[in-house]
């Protein structure tokens, strides 16, 4: 079973029809919205800060959010990816956003609408990633625009996707 559990009397909170895996864990002030997943030893620590995610995020195995105790919350919009093993702390991704397995975002970043951040890139604290780029590197730095295939073939296909593998694990 999840560990899904207060921290100093706030409790986590889950939109309708979303899948937490039996060896997550999510804490304290987080608020999920609908058609989320968490998926297997990922973690979700609202226990010094808030993590607000919106409709349709998967956070895939191992990946860990968190946040900073009183400076920075984690937010996070609709139709979001975080890949397997990601790190994300204390910042503000948008929507329709894939962050690559591996990929770590730090505090105050600013991931805008439509981007890729590349597996294994670091996103330094105080970055502003373009709407519709793709980051890559260490530390992570625009390669490219992305393309309308890019958006519908990898960042909705992916999101989509996780809404349906996690039908698959319901009835665990």
């Amino acid at each position: 079973m999840a560990y899904i559990f207060p921290v100093q009397g706030v409790h986590p909170s889950m939109g309708e029809n979303c899948f937490i895996a039996p060896n997550a864990t999510i804490v304290g002030a987080v608020e999920m919205g609908n058609d989320c997943s968490v998926w297997f030893n990922a973690v979700i620590r609202g226990d010094v800060n808030k993590i607000v995610m919106g409709n349709k995020v998967n956070v895939q195995d191992g990946a860990v959010i968190h946040c900073t105790y009183q400076k920075t919350a984690t937010i996070i919009s609709s139709n979001v990816s975080i890949g397997h093993n990601a790190i994300v702390h204390g910042c503000v991704i948008h929507e329709n956003v894939l962050v690559g397995m591996g990929a770590i975002i730090m505090d105050n970043a600013i991931i805008g609408s439509n981007s890729i951040i590349a597996a294994g890139a670091v996103v330094l604290e105080n970055t502003i990633v373009e709407p519709g780029s793709i980051y890559a590197g260490v530390p992570a730095k625009k390669v490219k625009n992305i393309s309308e295939a890019l958006i519908s073939g990898e960042i909705n296909r992916i999101a989509n996707n996780y809404v349906m593998y996690s039908e698959w694990f319901k009835n665990l």
